[in-house]
């Protein structure tokens, strides 16, 4: 069955840098693009960045474009995102997904449980 556990996640100061990790494992990881999403306090679920399978093109929401870079190591099936010059706004509950979500309709596909990360001073 399909497993998505994320890590990494937890407090930096505005400015600061965390990397967060998301290991695959039920299906063929390097068949697939990935993504990351996120959930900020009392906001909805919002999109943050996707990485092809083919030729590992990324895009980015305007939100993280400069900021944060998602790759991947098909080899260790395993997703990340590097989060760089973190504001209080990127504070939120961080998902990886199976596939570009973008395209796909809310609340399917298949999702971890999320890791936390909070940008306070």
């Amino acid at each position: 069955q399909v497993q998505l556990v994320e890590s990494g996640g937890g407090l930096a100061q505005p400015g600061g840098s965390l990397r967060l990790s998301c290991v695959a494992s039920g299906f063929t990881f390097s068949s697939y693009s990935m993504s990351w999403a996120r959930q900020g306090p009392g906001k909805g679920l919002e999109w943050v960045s996707s990485i092809y399978n083919d030729d590992s093109e990324t895009v980015y929401a305007d939100s993280v474009k400069g900021r944060f870079t998602i790759s991947r190591d098909d080899a260790k099936n395993t997703l990340y995102l590097q989060m760089n010059s973190l504001k209080p706004e990127d504070t939120a509950l961080y998902y990886c997904a199976k596939g570009d979500i973008r395209y796909m309709d809310p609340g399917t596909g298949y999702w971890g449980q999320g890791t936390q990360v909070t940008v306070s001073s």
